[in-house]
């Protein structure tokens, strides 16, 4: 029987054959003086969710295990801007050993690590975002005794000089091959690099929207994740979105994950797959069929999905891509394989046929129990999400769900196993809570829901406060109407916020 060991892609599993997660300050050393490590990288997200980096040379052995054992200090009133002042500022930047991976683009090996934040006391600073979310996954399994996971999908175009052979048609490049897809080999050389930073990635593929304007080729690409640890979920997404900007500015190429980058072209989600586990096994699924444990998750998205639009929803394009008839949800609904719904139940392996056996003859067929993969998708969230913040919202929503009385009922009443842009379902429609239009209904709704986040002090009060005044400021409570008046205002708008995220 020949071995069939595959090698593992991140370089650290590699060397020492267990997950990332299992490192200690010592593995760190020995790979370093192993392999020569001559820099190291600090990463963390400030108040705006964009990565940071601080870089170090590493002239000696003693100097890595100095920083890797005190971390350093920064500015946070520079990071943070919204809640921390000059007077008061400093705060370390603690490395997280089990985020390690080697910078895939620097020719002098570096090592890089994501980083969490402390106050001048040594305590977690408790507004950032990843440490909301690390309380987030805690209170989750105190309330529930089970753990959160999550991927996420993230969809994004790749802007180029436009070509003439093998053109597709306008807004039909889903899972198209190149040569028509122009950029499949960037996407491959993204998914290779995210892979060996420690990305565990399902798939990757060329997405529905595509067109040409002026001399450029606008195409869209999403690449998925595989289920795992919500706080791992995060940490992927944020490094993958890193790396493909990086290696699209190595190509020459632009890339947005902007929501919206023209008017009647396709948007760009980030669609986040959720799961509930207990002991390894997944929760939402028995005999077949999704119980009361998955929907009672669902009552908890349905009673805050307005307000998680703060989190995953956090400037005015945004709204641009939430609009009838765009596969992008409005109505705050749930249903099975039906994509114009908030929240949807894709297909997940639960029939019983072996459809490997029945398309190959030669295989023995399988009583394998394949429902550990049936996940949930929340399907509103898009690039300029404030990632640790919206994975922190929906695991207080899930969390929610199992807090309410009347879960189950509200799940029945939100079930819907239609397209509800159909005018003949009109009426289900109407009965429906709409999602909101603007960064100022997002803001509203989230005071409404602010003590489902504060509850088990997940969500400190100043920092709803601070995103409630953040969303507010775009003054875009009538930006429909403005754009019936002003066309142009939309192009304003995805320009200023094309880089989101």
């Amino acid at each position: 029987m020949p071995n069939q060991t595959l090698t593992a892609l991140n370089p650290l599993e590699a060397y020492f054959n267990k997950p990332t997660k299992a490192l200690t300050k010592a593995d760190i050393l020995e790979y370093a003086a192993a392999h020569d490590i001559r820099m190291v990288d600090f990463r963390y997200v400030g108040g705006d969710g964009k990565l940071k980096t601080l870089n170090f040379i590493i002239p000696n052995m003693e100097y890595l295990e100095q920083i890797l054992s005190t971390g350093e200090r920064v500015d946070g009133s520079s990071l943070f801007p919204n809640f921390m002042h000059a007077g008061s500022s400093d705060l370390y930047v603690i490395p997280r050993f089990a985020t390690a991976f080697i910078d895939p683009f620097n020719e002098i090996p570096t090592l890089s690590f994501l980083c969490s934040f402390f106050n001048k006391d040594g305590e977690p600073m408790e507004n950032s975002p990843e440490q909301i979310l690390h309380k987030a996954a805690k209170v989750f399994h105190e309330v529930t005794g089970m753990e959160y996971q999550t991927m996420g999908e993230l969809e994004y175009y790749v802007i180029g000089n436009r070509e003439m052979l093998y053109p597709i048609p306008d807004q039909r490049g889903y899972h198209e091959s190149s040569p028509f897809a122009k950029f499949e080999q960037l996407r491959r050389d993204c998914m290779l690099y995210i892979a060996k930073a420690g990305g565990m990635i399902k798939y990757g593929h060329s997405e529905v929207g595509n067109f040409t304007l002026n001399d450029k080729i606008y195409e869209q690409n999403e690449i998925e994740f595989l289920v795992t640890d919500v706080e791992a979920a995060a940490d992927q997404l944020i490094i993958a979105k890193w790396i493909i900007r990086k290696l699209a500015y190595r190509y020459g190429l632009d890339v947005t994950f902007a929501p919206k980058i023209t008017a009647g072209k396709a948007g760009s989600g980030m669609h986040v797959h959720t799961r509930i586990v207990k002991d390894g096994i997944n929760q939402y699924v028995t005999n077949g069929v999704l119980n009361d444990t998955a929907k009672r998750a669902i009552a908890g998205y349905m009673t805050c999905a307005a307000s998680l639009t703060a989190f995953g929803n956090t400037n005015p394009t945004s709204y641009f891509r939430l609009v009838p008839h765009q596969e992008a949800p409005t109505s705050i609904c749930w249903g099975d394989r039906n994509r114009s719904v908030l929240v949807r139940v894709p297909l997940g392996w639960t029939g019983k046929n072996d459809m490997v056996a029945m398309a190959n003859p030669l295989e023995t067929p399988s009583k394998a129990d394949n429902s550990q993969k049936q996940t949930v998708e929340f399907r509103c969230p898009d690039g300029s999400a404030d990632i640790y913040l919206l994975m922190a919202g929906l695991c207080v929503a899930a969390r929610h769900g199992f807090e309410m009385k009347n879960a189950l009922q509200l799940a029945e009443d939100t079930y819907v196993n239609i397209n509800i842009h159909k005018s003949e379902n009109k009426e289900k429609m109407e009965s429906l809570n709409q999602l909101p239009t603007s960064c100022w209904e997002s803001a509203e709704a989230l005071q409404a829901n602010r003590a489902i986040y504060e509850n088990h002090e997940v969500f400190p009060h100043q920092l709803i406060d601070d995103l409630i005044k953040q969303l507010k400021s775009f003054n875009d409570e009538h930006i429909r109407q403005e754009l019936e008046k002003n066309p142009h205002l939309m192009m304003e708008l995805v320009n200023r916020y094309f880089h989101c995220g």
